[in-house]
């Protein structure tokens, strides 16, 4: 895709369809967006626990504070990508910044449940505005070695947002600064928003695509519904004792996403833009690559949750301790996520399998731990299986994706991506919904003492199943071969 690009990108360099070399002010204004998106979506957690006894919510409203922000950022992910090619990337970027940054003062704010989750909404569709306008811009800026570091240096600051948000959100609800206790991990992104935002007409130049690309309104609002109709029975039926809506709702999301499909497929034969491509999905090794990505993040949405929930209400941490437990998996991450390259070099397209494995072993070792504990155990024995699935993660999140795209033909690529990021979304928040059905039905009781640690069990037992599947899925529909697989996200990959 073309594109054409007016106005500075600070201290070297243009942004459009010459590839320069911007400063590291353009780099730093948009990793600084990264980090505070991937921050949210995980430094909720620690603060759940806390959050519910200040607003007196129920179960029910803490996985929406949860899902609701990456349901918001799935049905909003693709539109905004369209949206900047239309409009521009750096106006689209800039508003969804002041957007989040004010979104998030909502939260932090919020003097109930309700208003807590409408926020969280809200702010995930800000986040939406933001993602591919990063990715885009950073391709278009950068090329060769160039680009590879840049990228690097995007997957280092999403991983670092999200396995040490568990951390710095517990370090902000002990410091308890001006009294603010869990709101302070959403008031954290005030003073980066209210710094970033006045750089960004200095540090980003305007860029579009050529042409005149038009925006599917119709695709869009069935998909968004679509996704709205699958995911809220699943949140709400299990602590409503699954009335006759929440059926209603899963059948009406069969027949939205039906005619979702039916929709975009007239629109590319009339030479429309469609919101996604159904060619993507032809093929079976591209498909069950998608599958497969949208089962590793329903693992991942799920665990961390959990994980979080197991710690302070199952185990009796504080949140910062609880933050402190999750280094283990940091660190490990951190370790394999930077030297992804070096696996794919030698194992190519089995690294995925194998880093999905070195996981499954992780999740085992932490569910026989658990179970073995007791009620005097110390939890720090957790940190071996943490730390082990963490190597699993750095080996599967980077390939995993990099292998979907080569799968698809070139002019594919894009529609692909977005597909991609729309999945991993979609996959948070439906393995919230899960997660929370397995775990509150197993516990039936307060999360602490025996009943709370055998629903915790369960709940790794439902990981363990669902890296068993996508372990299935690979095997059996993604060709194995030991060629090298590049483990760059491409700039499309939103």
């Amino acid at each position: 895709m073309s594109v054409t690009a007016v106005g500075p990108v600070g201290a070297r360099g243009a942004v459009g369809g010459e590839v320069g070399r911007p400063g590291a002010l353009s780099l730093a204004v948009l990793l600084a967006a990264t980090f505070m998106t991937s921050l949210d979506v995980f430094i909720v957690n620690v603060a759940i626990p806390a959050v519910q006894s200040d607003l007196r919510a129920s179960t029910a409203a803490m996985q929406w504070v949860v899902a609701g922000f990456g349901l918001a950022l799935a049905a909003c992910l693709v539109t905004a990508g369209r949206l900047g090619d239309m409009v521009g990337r750096r106006r689209v970027f800039a508003m969804g910044l002041a957007l989040f940054t004010l979104t998030s003062v909502a939260c932090g704010v919020a003097p109930s449940a309700g208003t807590l989750i409408a926020a969280r909404v809200a702010q995930g569709a800000a986040a939406a505005l933001m993602g591919p306008q990063v990715l885009a811009i950073l391709r278009t800026a950068y090329s060769g070695a160039a680009q590879a570091r840049a990228f690097s240096a995007y997957g280092l600051v999403m991983g670092v947002g999200a396995v040490f948000g568990q951390l710095i959100g517990g370090a902000l609800i002990k410091a308890d600064v001006f009294g603010l206790d869990w709101r302070a991990c959403f008031l954290i992104n005030l003073p980066v928003g209210a710094v970033t935002l006045p750089l960004v007409p200095r540090a980003l130049a305007e860029s579009r695509a050529a042409g005149r690309p038009r925006l599917d309104l119709t695709g869009a609002t069935l998909s968004a519904l679509g996704l709205a109709a699958l995911v809220l029975p699943l949140i709400q039926g299990r602590a409503q004792g699954w009335p006759g809506w929440t059926w209603a709702c899963l059948a009406a999301s069969v027949v939205l996403f039906a005619v979702f499909g039916v929709h975009q497929k007239r629109l590319a034969a009339r030479g429309g833009d469609p919101v996604v491509d159904l060619a993507v999905f032809k093929g079976g090794p591209a498909a069950a690559g998608f599958l497969a990505q949208l089962v590793f993040w329903s693992g991942q949405g799920s665990f961390f949750l959990v994980l979080a929930l197991y710690l302070q209400q199952g185990r009796g941490l504080t949140p910062l301790a609880s933050g402190v437990v999750f280094l283990a998996i940091g660190v490990s991450y951190l370790l394999t996520s930077t030297t992804a390259h070096r696996f794919a070099a030698r194992l190519g397209s089995r690294t995925v399998p194998a880093g999905a494995l070195v996981m499954a072993a992780g999740l085992a070792l932490l569910w026989v731990t658990a179970a073995r504990l007791g009620a005097d155990g110390s939890v720090w024995w957790l940190a071996v299986g943490l730390f082990v699935d963490g190597l699993g993660m750095g080996m599967v999140i980077a390939p995993l994706t990099s292998q979907v795209l080569e799968r698809v033909s070139a002019p594919l690529v894009g529609s692909a991506s977005g597909v991609i990021a729309t999945l991993q979304q979609v996959g948070g928040a439906l393995g919230v919904a899960l997660i929370g059905i397995v775990f509150y039905a197993g516990l039936g009781a307060p999360v602490g003492g025996d009943a709370g640690r055998s629903a915790f069990g369960h709940a790794f037992g439902c990981a363990m199943a669902a890296l068993t599947a996508l372990e299935v899925v690979l095997a059996l529909l993604m060709p194995l071969t030991t060629r090298r697989v590049p483990v760059l996200v491409t700039a499309d990959a939103v």
